[in-house]
């Protein structure tokens, strides 16, 4: 009896030790993590939250400087998507506006305030071109001009059209032919030609869809038009 208590007591004795270390490396643990803790949180800043980045101006890839117009634009997609055009997150022209059309879309903007002007579309298939030489005449200066195509541009496109969307800026206008895809912005009284335009040819082996070719995209900032000085 007395050899079984004792073997009792030295049972009890490991057992406590057991105990007393599970619980000393417990602590331990619980202390470490604790310290870890406070050190990332005082690494972290106090009002640190998950920001999403900022949505720029018509969805661009990066914000336009102070004093430009952000813009993004599209060519229509074959006879079937019309063209989209947007300006100062303002969306000017789309098939969802419903005020776009077979040939050139255009739209114009105050380009002191970025404000729209006007919208139009011109038949260049089954139209008169001479309407559009009527409009192109009338623009007045200081007013940007954005141009989008949508099918087929060219058809009634005379030597006169052309020349007129020239002097807005474009340098590509010239070689713009049957159910080509084009995209411009220019302005009236610009005295350089524009680096916003492009142009991609309707060719039976490139064209991304079967007789037309793939949609052009376009974004960028337009600076803003600076009032003249008066005159002393």
């Amino acid at each position: 009896m007395v050899r079984a208590g004792g073997i009792l007591k030295l049972a009890a004795l490991v057992c406590a030790f057991l105990l007393a270390v599970f619980l000393t490396f417990q602590l331990l643990q619980d202390n470490m993590d604790f310290k870890l803790s406070s050190v990332m949180s005082r690494s972290m800043p106090s009002n640190a939250v998950p920001t999403k980045p900022p949505r720029n101006k018509c969805g661009l890839s990066k914000a336009c400087p102070p004093s430009h117009f952000a813009f993004k634009m599209a060519s229509g997609a074959a006879s079937v998507v019309g063209p989209r055009i947007c300006l100062e997150d303002k969306t000017l022209m789309s098939g969802v506006k419903n005020n776009v059309g077979r040939g050139i879309n255009i739209a114009l903007v105050n380009g002191n305030t970025g404000e729209g002007i006007k919208t139009v579309n011109f038949d260049m298939w089954a139209g008169d071109v001479a309407p559009l030489i009527k409009f192109l005449n009338e623009i007045e200066d200081g007013t940007i001009v954005l141009m989008a195509s949508f099918d087929d541009t060219s058809s009634k496109l005379n030597s006169e059209a052309r020349t007129l969307i020239a002097d807005l800026g474009s340098s590509l206008i010239v070689n713009v032919g049957f159910r080509d895809n084009w995209i411009f912005v220019g302005g009236k009284g610009i005295k350089t030609k524009t680096p916003f335009e492009q142009h991609i040819k309707n060719s039976a082996a490139t064209n991304k869809f079967e007789g037309w070719p793939e949609v052009l995209e376009m974004e960028g900032c337009i600076p803003k038009k600076q009032d003249e000085p008066p005159h002393l």
